[in-house]
């Protein structure tokens, strides 16, 4: 069975990758500082005006932690289409799922999102997010390409990761579906890695549930996941 993730694993394993993804999406429009005084395209600056409004909302000393947890999980679920994303990473199942499933299964999702992102509420320590240009896509939405700089990293390499993340117009609102890093697509990423999952359990949907809430306890407990053990 493929590991769908683990929070402590260190080696760059699809799954890893995976998490690291979802990690920048959910937490790096929030946690790092942002650079570029400039955004050229009403995307770019969205993604510009975020970081700053999510850094408010994490540095706010005038609420208690669990406040200001609350206050940045309905920031975070606003910006994000979650359903969306969820939707699309159950792949083919979600032509054959029944509504009730699909249902529980974009609540799971919805909770594993958050999950992650509580385990990075601390992780900020002086990176910077540097917007430098978008392109619209075929579809309509808007690749917006940043550089995550990071003046702790070990290596020249590690110092400056490209990224990027897909912005969509739903219905006037600007939201956030998706992120690239190290040239993988998280949606697509997840996809693979669901049906994977899928497959090894007769496409059984709630049995996907059961494992995504699974391993939202295990993030928030700061278990050890199977691929961590292994290592």
């Amino acid at each position: 069975m493929t590991n769908l993730s683990s929070p402590h694993a260190t080696q760059p394993s699809p799954a890893r990758r995976m998490v690291l993804m979802m990690a920048l999406l959910l937490a790096l429009p929030f946690t790092f500082a942002v650079q570029s005084a400039h955004a050229a395209s009403p995307a770019e600056a969205f993604i510009d005006q975020n970081v700053v409004k999510g850094l408010s909302i994490l540095g706010d000393k005038s609420i208690t932690e669990q406040q200001r947890r609350d206050k940045f999980r309905t920031f975070l679920t606003g910006l994000t289409d979650l359903k969306r994303i969820a939707l699309f990473t159950l792949g083919p199942a979600k032509r054959t799922a029944t509504d009730a499933e699909k249902a529980q299964f974009v609540d799971a999702f919805r909770d594993f999102a958050v999950a992650i992102y509580e385990t990075r509420l601390s992780n900020y320590s002086g990176q910077t997010l540097k917007v430098t240009g978008s392109q619209t896509t075929g579809r309509g939405d808007t690749i917006v390409n940043a550089m995550i700089i990071d003046p702790h990293a070990s290596s020249a390499a590690d110092k400056n990761l490209p990224v990027a993340f897909r912005v969509s117009d739903d219905g006037g609102k600007l939201v956030v579906i998706d992120v690239n890093v190290l040239g993988v697509w998280l949606a697509i990423e997840e996809r693979d890695q669901f049906s994977s999952f899928l497959g090894d359990h007769g496409n059984n949907v709630g049995a996907l549930v059961a494992h995504l809430k699974d391993l939202t306890a295990q993030f928030r407990s700061g278990a050890a996941l199977p691929d961590q053990k292994q290592q």
